[in-house]
């Protein structure tokens, strides 16, 4: 039986489309602020790095939420992560990121535009056939009205994606504070300023990406309904009104 998602969730067309386009290189995804001649493209997919995933549930959150580190100062978890409501396969994922050019002039200097369009966990390569915006556990479909898109929120423009049932130990990192200032982190450098943390005694990570204020989370569905893609966008609309 093919899947038929939940209306509420869908992706409008306009989001659809975007989804569709952001990893597909050459793509046009908009065009530059105050310039709508010029482009935005999408120039590479990049794959960052390999996510463990052992327990099968999987958060899509900041690393940190800032009260730990600016009201609390004592580096303690302040709120749970935002665990997502699906589950996935445990198993090894690719991490990959989509980067686009848009160039523009700022006070005379030509400037490369360039940017993040979207960040990805590869869950299978099956055909995704529709996208839905993915829920928090604690989160009711029921609650939402028109126009409302689930998401998770990041003041320091940093995302990740994480196993959760290694979240204490995983983002422990990023909760380490002196003075109630943030300490350096012993974490594995990726490339474009993105970090790993990797927890052996459960075999699992957390690999942080760019997402400016945070960003939607959203499941690509195969034709079965199974999903074969976990995709963060930020800025752009979504679900239809």
């Amino acid at each position: 039986m093919e899947w038929v998602g939940d209306a509420r969730l869908a992706a409008g067309p306009e989001a659809a489309c975007y989804l569709e386009a952001a990893f597909t290189p050459g793509a046009h995804i908009g065009s530059v602020y105050d310039d709508p001649t010029t482009p935005i493209v999408v120039t590479r997919i990049e794959e960052l790095t390999t996510i463990r995933v052992p327990s099968g549930r999987l958060v899509v959150d900041a690393p940190w939420d800032d009260d730990e580190i600016w009201e609390y100062g004592r580096g303690l978890p302040t709120r749970p992560p935002r665990e997502l409501a699906v589950s996935i396969p445990p198993g090894v994922y690719r991490v990959e990121i989509a980067w686009t050019s848009g160039p523009y002039e700022f006070f005379g200097e030509l400037c490369d535009g360039v940017e993040t369009a979207a960040t990805r966990l590869c869950v299978s390569d099956d055909p995704v056939v529709g996208w839905e915006m993915a829920l928090g556990v604690d989160e009711d479909i029921d609650r939402l009205r028109a126009g409302d898109e689930p998401r998770f929120y990041s003041d320091a423009n940093v995302g990740c994606f994480a196993d959760a049932a290694a979240w204490t130990t995983l983002s422990a990192p990023f909760r380490k504070v002196v003075d109630g200032i943030p300490a350096p982190r012993d974490t594995e450098q990726l490339a474009d300023g993105c970090e790993r943390v990797s927890d052996e005694s459960h075999r699992a990570d957390l690999v942080t990406f760019g997402a400016e204020s945070g960003g939607v989370v959203w499941l690509g569905r195969t034709r079965t309904g199974d999903v074969a893609m976990i995709v963060v966008t930020t800025g752009m609309a979504g679900a239809p009104a």
